[in-house]
């Protein structure tokens, strides 16, 4: 309990220092801040390892898509994928609910690095003109969109069937989509105590290339990501 209670203080206390010392970014240009992003998943996964002991392993590297845009398909199961997974791919645009966007200087990153915010289980002006900012964005950055496609965090255990935004997205915008396996729920769970000496496996699905009807995609990501987690686990 001591050992997690020092992570956590440790943890937060340097998300919030590195959140400071990049507040001059936000009238920087954006790669600027993207550093920020990037020193803020290595700062998790040093103080995992450091204070808890966690092993991280990445499988299926040779997997991620080159050379062509894409959208990353995540399990979500603690807020270490949010931070980390900024440190394996380029800095990807997340697609995340509009109340984190409120957060004081975090909120303030958040938009500057150009998240996509939408109101969840929602229907407004803003809302229907969701896929259309998606579509804009994946076209003007040369970073891929990031979305968890279970919708928020989940126990371990959890298999919520997948959001139907994952598949607008994979037929709106016509491209590859990158399905992610994370069990970091075992180690840094949404409800209950955190673990030490374990491990947090990150694998990297083959790509389910574009051509799809958005019934079988969502269908096939589902299966391929909830496979992969039934190994992990």
């Amino acid at each position: 309990m001591i050992r997690k209670n020092i992570f956590l203080i440790f943890f937060f206390t340097g998300i919030i220092l590195i959140s400071i010392i990049f507040i001059p970014a936000f009238i920087l240009p954006r790669k600027v801040t993207l550093i920020g992003g990037k020193i803020m998943g290595y700062w998790t996964s040093f103080c995992l390892k450091f204070f808890l002991s966690i092993k991280i392993i990445i499988k299926g590297k040779d997997n991620i898509i080159q050379d062509k845009k894409f959208f990353i398909a995540s399990s979500h199961q603690s807020m270490f994928e949010t931070f980390y997974l900024q440190t394996i791919f380029n800095s990807p645009v997340f697609i995340l609910k509009r109340e984190l966007i409120l957060i004081p200087i975090f909120g303030w990153y958040l938009k500057k690095i150009g998240s996509i915010t939408i109101k969840r289980n929602k229907i407004s002006r803003d809302n229907l003109g969701f896929y259309t900012e998606v579509s804009k964005t994946l076209n003007y950055f040369k970073r891929p969109l990031i979305i968890f496609p279970q919708g928020t965090r989940v126990l371990p255990n959890e298999r919520p069937p997948f959001k139907k935004g994952a598949s607008r997205i994979y037929e709106e915008l016509n491209v590859a989509c990158q399905p992610v396996a994370i069990n970091s729920g075992y180690v840094w769970p949404k409800k209950g105590a955190m673990s030490n000496n374990k491990t947090i496996t990150i694998s990297i699905l083959e790509p389910i290339n574009a051509g799809l009807s958005k019934e079988e995609f969502i269908k096939l990501l589902e299966k391929n990501i909830y496979s992969e987690l039934n190994e992990l686990n």
